[in-house]
């Protein structure tokens, strides 16, 4: 079997064997094949492979952190880190009852808001279709917007989470994560603020090295 993380190139051979090919690789007969510059991982029955650059790609049931950039009279448009422009249906926001002539979207959701929301439809041949009916959907109140390249966010969350919520009990800091490579930290103390942007900035930079948790676990200063 090959190495659980190597640096490879589109058309290198990772790995053969019983594996499930997963972001960034092809099964091309027994093997598993990159797509893209980065970092190959074999985790549990999968394999994928962390590109190094590279913008947001919409994909259905994804969660993302769009930010409102206008609006029509029907939806909002919504910057999600993408070549894609986001739509998010007034629908979805005022209900069956919505009225274009009588109801104002920019009482609900105006220009620089930040909105967790889910990609309802994607087809690559138009911009998505967004949705926020939900649970824990919806206008971000509070918190910092935090970039990061979206290729990175699933070492940011980690496996079943660890990561994530390492660095949220670390900081006593909430983070609303999207898989498109923005993040939402919301803190009352400024360190504590500044500890979380810190570790996902680490994260970011360092996404194809291993014992990762640790490093960062220890950068917060390891409490426990």
């Amino acid at each position: 079997m090959s190495e659980r993380r190597k640096r490879v190139i589109p058309g290198d051979v990772i790995t053969s064997g019983s594996y499930r090919a997963d972001q960034n690789t092809v099964l091309d007969g027994r093997l598993i094949v990159s797509t893209a510059v980065g970092v190959s991982e074999i985790v549990d029955d999968a394999v994928r492979v962390i590109p190094l650059t590279g913008k947001y790609m919409p994909r259905i049931d994804d969660m993302v952190v769009g930010k409102v950039t206008s609006h029509t009279s029907l939806a909002w448009e919504l910057d999600i880190n993408s070549c894609y422009v986001g739509f998010l249906p007034a629908t979805d926001v005022f209900g069956r009852d919505f009225s274009a002539r009588s109801d104002e979207l920019a009482s609900r959701l105006k220009r620089g808001d930040l909105v967790a929301a889910r990609i309802a439809n994607s087809d690559r041949s138009r911009d998505p279709l967004l949705t926020i009916t939900d649970r824990d959907l919806g206008r971000i109140d509070s918190g910092e917007l935090v970039k990061m390249s979206a290729s990175k966010v699933p070492r940011l969350i980690g496996k079943r989470g660890t990561m994530i919520q390492m660095i949220e009990t670390q900081t006593d800091s909430l983070i609303t994560v999207g898989q498109n490579g923005w993040a939402v930290v919301a803190c009352e103390d400024p360190n504590g603020l500044l500890k979380a942007k810190e570790a996902i900035a680490m994260v970011d930079r360092l996404a194809h090295t291993s014992n990762l948790t640790d490093r960062v676990r220890e950068m917060l200063g390891g409490r426990s």
